[in-house]
């Protein structure tokens, strides 16, 4: 490395690793993500059975299973956003302009 011929390339994240991977709906993706974060340790320090959470929710086991282990493909964006309400949680959604995005005129 002292030549200087192997200089590593690295680019700063955008914050959504879905995006830079290209996978579909990455914004969704990211989204869930980061509402089943909040659910997880929610869940976690109930110290109830996943089974006892999940009647709580009304939904099954494996679902439960699915969420805190990030297996998420079964969920939609606002499924998260019940079951933080269901588990005594409140929601404050924050909309704002996005980082290098133009303000688009006559849109609406």
């Amino acid at each position: 490395m002292a030549n200087g011929r192997n200089r590593e390339l690295v680019v700063p994240s955008s914050g959504n690793l879905f995006s830079e991977l290209r996978l579909r709906d990455a914004e969704d993706q990211q989204t869930k993500v980061r509402l089943a974060a909040a659910v997880k340790p929610i869940v976690q320090s109930q110290r109830r059975s996943q089974t006892a959470t999940a009647c709580m929710l009304g939904i099954n086991q494996s679902k439960i299973s699915a969420l805190v282990n990030y297996r998420l493909d079964g969920f939609s964006v606002e499924r998260p956003l019940h079951f933080l309400n269901a588990l005594g949680r409140g929601v404050e959604i924050v909309i704002g302009k996005k980082p290098g995005h133009q303000d688009g005129h006559g849109l609406w």
